[in-house]
């Protein structure tokens, strides 16, 4: 192989995919790295049953079938910080342009004797293939490679595992994990052929004839067994949110869901929105459970903002039950703050990502999805020719830094107005003895104007529609112009 180590800058960076020659048609690329991490022990054998990850030195390999070299290579980034936040050390990051993945072993039969070199050389205890292997591509490459294969949804799902805090969210990982699972569940060498009521090919001997019940079709039975009592588990926990959600839709406050990429930025923007001290971490899937935090804006209306768990693309369909709570957030919000990720180098590829999956559920539930306002955080240490690009492609777009602080007042200003739009503009006749709704009017309102007359407190006010009707006995007429 005579390109392995040749260094990717040296292709231009538009080249496509349909550009390069056969030679480097054919190779595994490596890319750099930079410095070399410690070695690990790799163990003799494995028992490659899906388990919780034990993530140390890892291979990445991904299959080029599109785009340009720029955007495999952000992908392979992407795949390398979320085999960091697991837990793992990247050995070496390589990838193959081929037209479509190798049906038998992702990369190609005559390529994974290369692989199983630079895992050799590497001493690396895993491979993570940046996309979805099939049962039989996971098992010809673990039977070829001799250590153990995982693919992106089971990296994703490893993560989600050892992130999930609240109770309902380790069930829906663990629902999740076991729906992959299940597909994929096999033995290594003798244990496949393992029988609790007799031995493999042979009538088992006095009192244990019988086809007997296979070691994987037990598995089997015990995993459907576990996922029926995760979906009741699951279920009566939706009650219980369902109450919750239902209190909150029936109030006044206004809903705002904070949603976008993951390690866009979200969690730093409620921060900054609310001063509320979520953990903030620079790592891929930092929060996996639903914050919600009470504050208010500059006007004094009370508002509730939801940070919600972050999309990623190619969300594993597996992770979609995992994320129902996030999009019942998301779907329920009066507004939405789609936060996009400036210092990326694709960013319109992580908005493309996340208006997916909620166009997606917004057909599932034949709902609309909520009106958003689009931000893109992080411009303090964004590409300048990033912004550039995106204040040319995009139109109504806010460019702030959550770190900084720059472009915040503009965003809460812009929410405001946004929040004023939804509301009712009506004036008021409140009795001296009904101080109560006075008290309620600037809570949930913004009052633009408030006397007192001698039949009590004359308020004009911007009111959630839904106050604006309890309270239709005290409106009066509004002088023409007025509105």
């Amino acid at each position: 192989m005579t390109s392995m180590n040749q260094n990717p800058e040296e292709i231009h960076a538009e080249t496509t995919v349909g550009e390069l020659d056969l030679e480097q048609r054919s190779s595994l690329r490596r890319l750099s790295r930079g410095t070399n991490v410690h070695s690990t022990e790799q163990d003799d054998g494995y028992d490659v049953e899906y388990r919780k990850l034990r993530l140390e030195k890892v291979v990445l390999v991904g299959v080029w079938t599109e785009g340009s070299l720029e955007q495999i290579e952000a992908r392979l980034a992407e795949l390398a910080a979320l085999a960091e936040t697991a837990g793992s050390e990247i050995a070496d990051m390589l990838y193959q342009r081929r037209d479509k993945p190798d049906a038998g072993t992702y990369i190609g039969s005559g390529k994974v004797e290369e692989l199983r070199q630079i895992v050799l050389e590497t001493n690396a205890d895993t491979v993570v293939a940046d996309g979805e292997l099939s049962p039989g591509q996971m098992i010809a490459l673990e039977k070829a490679l001799d250590v153990k294969v995982i693919d992106r949804t089971m990296l994703i799902l490893d993560i989600f595992a050892q992130h999930a805090k609240s109770k309902e969210g380790k069930a829906q990982v663990a629902l999740a994990q076991l729906e992959y699972l299940i597909t994929r569940v096999r033995g290594w060498g003798g244990a496949l052929s393992r029988q609790a009521g007799g031995r493999a090919g042979s009538n088992g001997g006095v009192g244990l004839r019988g086809p007997g019940e296979t070691k994987i079709e037990a598995d089997r039975r015990r995993l459907r067994s576990e996922m029926a009592r995760l979906r009741r588990e699951i279920q009566g926990m939706k009650k219980s949110r369902d109450i919750k959600r239902g209190r909150r839709d029936a109030s006044a406050i206004a809903k705002v869901a904070i949603a976008g990429y993951t390690n866009a930025g979200k969690s730093s923007l409620l921060n900054s929105l609310t001063g509320a001290g979520v953990l903030v971490e620079d790592a891929l899937f930092a929060t996996l459970d639903p914050t919600t935090r009470r504050a208010e804006l500059a006007d004094g209306r009370a508002v509730v903002f939801s940070d919600t768990v972050g999309f990623i693309r190619f969300l594993p369909t597996q992770l979609v039950e995992a994320f129902r709570s996030t999009l019942e957030e998301v779907m329920a919000a009066d507004v939405v703050l789609h936060v996009v990720d400036g210092s990326d180098p694709f960013p319109m590829e992580q908005i493309a990502a996340v208006n997916k999956v909620i166009g997606e559920i917004a057909e599932e539930t034949g709902e609309p999805a909520p009106p958003e306002i689009l931000v893109i955080n992080k411009v303090d240490a964004a590409d300048p020719l990033v912004l550039a690009e995106l204040r040319s492609r995009l139109d109504d777009v806010l460019f702030v830094s959550a770190a900084t602080g720059e472009g915040i007042p503009v965003l809460e200003s812009r929410l405001e107005l946004f929040l004023n739009s939804l509301d009712d503009h009506v004036v008021l006749q409140v009795p001296f003895d009904r101080g109560d709704v006075v008290s309620r009017l600037h809570e949930y309102g913004t009052v633009l104007s408030q006397e007192y007359t001698e039949d009590g407190t004359r308020v004009e006010v911007r009111l959630p529609g839904i106050i604006a009707a309890e309270l239709s006995d005290l409106r009066i007429a509004v002088d023409e112009g007025t509105e």
